[in-house]
């Protein structure tokens, strides 16, 4: 057997492992897909992996390609913001006031449920049970010297969760297709056209981090993605093997969280999870009849654009409902900047025992 030749780049061992967990994505997204079960492609990568990582594989999540795969998640959804969806946004504002006070009422029932059921302390607590972005929620534990890895585990939690259970009340209570992307119906994707995308893409994640927005290689190529459709620059969006990419990408870095996690510690955390995330979602259902019944507008897109899951993940699956995602975003957007003025302060007041 002949030895590697010393100037001979060598397999770089995260690399593989990075490799190894899409790999495992890829095939859990196939397997789901041809099951029919819902969200296939994002939910079969996530817990594919999810197990890969719980039971020790060499496994990695591949974060280096990450703000790439949600930026084109962003643009994607942006692609919903069209002229006539603009033309109404107007009536959204009983639905985005009483936003406020859905957090106050779900924040007053997972927060004690986290501090006296799950035994942590005030500030732990707090940041468990909020449902905020989960890299702020960590920051602001770091900051204040909070359990860290209850406060991350809580929050992969609940979005694991609450994708899993929206997901499966559409497809199996609702009937709704949820396992494929609807037909967007637009112009074909020209040179132009794929141009103007990448623009959003690439501009959008660079604006976004210039102006400090939460998530923002998300939320800048959404915004700007979401200004061209508006004004009738483009009718396209990113081509489907492109979407599939990146949903099994986001499924296989939320799935390899999971990673040193013990089952010791994950079967009770698990079990508060689900309580907290069925109180959330019931609240929200409970606020979206409200809504209904005063706005008109359809449960399902309120519950989605209220149910306490990630961002870009509630945005998929209201494109795969063909649910108002221009609707669904903003609430997402507005609740994520309520809570990252408000935790600050309120976190200051609360003991740290």
């Amino acid at each position: 057997m002949t030895a590697p030749r010393p100037d001979m780049p060598r397999l770089n061992a995260p690399l593989a492992r990075m490799a190894f967990a899409l790999l495992i994505g890829a095939v859990g997204g196939c397997l789901a897909f041809v099951l029919g079960l819902p969200l296939p492609w994002m939910l079969g990568a996530l817990f594919a992996t999810m197990a890969a990582a719980l039971a020790g594989l060499p496994v990695l999540p591949p974060n280096r390609i990450r703000p790439a795969t949600v930026a084109v998640i962003g643009v994607l959804l942006g692609a919903r913001f069209t002229p006539e969806i603009v033309s109404v946004m107007g009536g959204w504002t009983l639905s985005l006031g009483l936003l406020a006070l859905y957090l106050v009422v779900v924040a007053s029932v997972t927060v004690p449920l986290y501090r006296f059921a799950g035994k942590a302390d005030w500030q732990t607590a707090y940041l468990s049970g909020l449902p905020g972005g989960l890299a702020e929620m960590v920051e602001l534990g770091e900051e204040r010297k909070a359990d860290v890895r209850t406060i991350i585990l809580a929050h992969t939690l609940r979005i694991v969760l609450t994708i899993a259970l929206i997901a499966l009340w559409f497809r199996v209570i609702k009937g709704e297709a949820v396992g494929s992307l609807p037909d967007f119906g637009g112009a074909p994707l020209t040179l132009f056209d794929a141009a103007v995308l990448l623009f959003c893409a690439v501009a959008g994640s660079y604006g976004g981090r210039l102006a400090r927005l939460p998530a923002p290689t998300f939320l800048g190529p959404m915004i700007l993605s979401a200004v061209l459709h508006a004004t009738d620059v483009t009718a396209s969006a990113p081509p489907l093997p492109i979407v599939i990419a990146a949903q099994v990408i986001l499924g296989t870095v939320l799935g390899c969280r999971f990673l040193g996690t013990q089952k010791a510690t994950l079967l009770p955390a698990l079990g508060l999870s689900l309580v907290a995330t069925l109180a959330t979602l019931a609240i929200a259902l409970a606020f979206g009849l409200l809504i209904q019944q005063t706005s008109g507008l359809p449960v399902d897109q309120i519950i989605l654009a209220l149910a306490p899951g990630g961002l870009t993940e509630m945005g998929l699956i209201a494109l795969a409902i063909n649910a108002d995602v221009a609707f669904v975003a903003l609430h997402h957007v507005v609740r994520i900047l309520i809570v990252l003025v408000l935790a600050r302060p309120i976190l200051g007041l609360l003991p740290k025992t």
